[in-house]
């Protein structure tokens, strides 16, 4: 019996010792305690005893297989990747809204310049007639220049000559100023074209980006459910792809509300200097009546 139970402990030792070298140390403090009992309880059933230990030896080299295998595409999450894995309905949301961030941009550059211009011109303009004192002057102190300015003297003269003979001066002031109102609602409707589109993407850019998100975190949501699992480093890359649709959205609005509002300080300046010519233009009208009613009463008394 004494032999039997020491080939036993010996056998039981070395099969021991082969887990020992197989599997992790972790494995082999676990599963030291409980060998010698198995031993001493069953000797025949000692011989497949390691095949259990073996596994966590499988099972740990593969959940660090996978932990090196999202590392690595976590790494790689850059607006670009996340744009390149995005959704058919969310990689257009993003199209759209930076094809709306370059027209604001764009709307930018062209309404500076013109606003630019155009004040330029008609400031220009009012300084060289400020001397005139008909409107025959006033057109050549001019030239053959176009611009709103002279559009109200043409628009003058035009009256007056068309009023020839008619002694109602109120009239022809009348007639006048209702010309120059359509010259000057022209000039406003012409000055503002592209703020339309710039008020368009500062008001809905933030909804498109915002139904870019919904529909992405719904996919998100749909691939949490088809994977069963609710794992940080699975669920994130979806959820980031849909928040850039609202950040892009966010991009495209606040410089198109900012550009609008600076545009209709700038577009309200130079509508009152269109309003300075139409005075101006107004006032040579007036004086050009007074003039010619003069020479009519001194002739008369002569």
């Amino acid at each position: 019996m004494k032999s039997m139970s020491f080939q036993a402990s010996l056998a039981a030792a070395l099969m021991l010792a082969a887990a020992w070298l197989v599997s992790p140390v972790s494995a082999h403090t676990q599963t030291q305690p409980a060998a010698p009992a198995q031993a001493t309880a069953q000797p025949a059933a000692a011989s497949p005893a390691p095949a259990p230990a073996a596994a966590p030896a499988v099972a740990a080299p593969a959940a660090k297989a996978d932990t090196a295998a999202i590392a690595p595409a976590m790494k790689e999450l850059s607006p670009w990747v996340m744009f390149m894995s995005a959704d058919v309905i969310v990689k257009a949301v993003m199209i759209g809204l930076a094809f709306a961030s370059l027209m604001t941009w764009t709307v930018l550059i062209a309404k500076s310049i013109e606003l630019s211009v155009a004040s330029g011109k008609l400031r220009s303009a009012l300084k060289k007639i400020s001397e005139a004192r008909s409107l025959a002057e006033a057109q050549m102190a001019l030239g053959a220049k176009q611009g709103i300015l002279p559009s109200f003297l043409a628009a003058a003269l035009r009256e007056a000559r068309m009023s020839a003979g008619l002694s109602s001066d109120a009239g022809i002031k009348e007639r006048a100023a209702s010309s120059f109102s359509e010259i000057v609602r022209a000039e406003a409707r012409r000055i503002r074209v592209g703020m339309g589109v710039l008020a368009t993407i500062g008001s809905t850019s933030p909804f498109v980006g915002l139904f870019g998100t919904v529909w992405g975190i719904m996919n998100s949501f749909i691939g949490i459910s088809k994977s069963q699992t609710t794992n940080l480093a699975v669920v994130a890359p979806g959820i980031a792809e849909a928040l850039l649709a609202t950040a892009i959205g966010l991009v495209a609005a606040i410089p198109a509300v900012i550009i609008y509002n600076h545009f209709s300080r700038m577009t309200k300046s130079y509508l009152e200097l269109v309003s300075r010519a139409s005075g101006a233009a107004a006032r040579l009208l007036s004086r050009d009546l007074d003039r010619s009613h003069g020479s009519a009463h001194s002739r008369a008394a002569e």
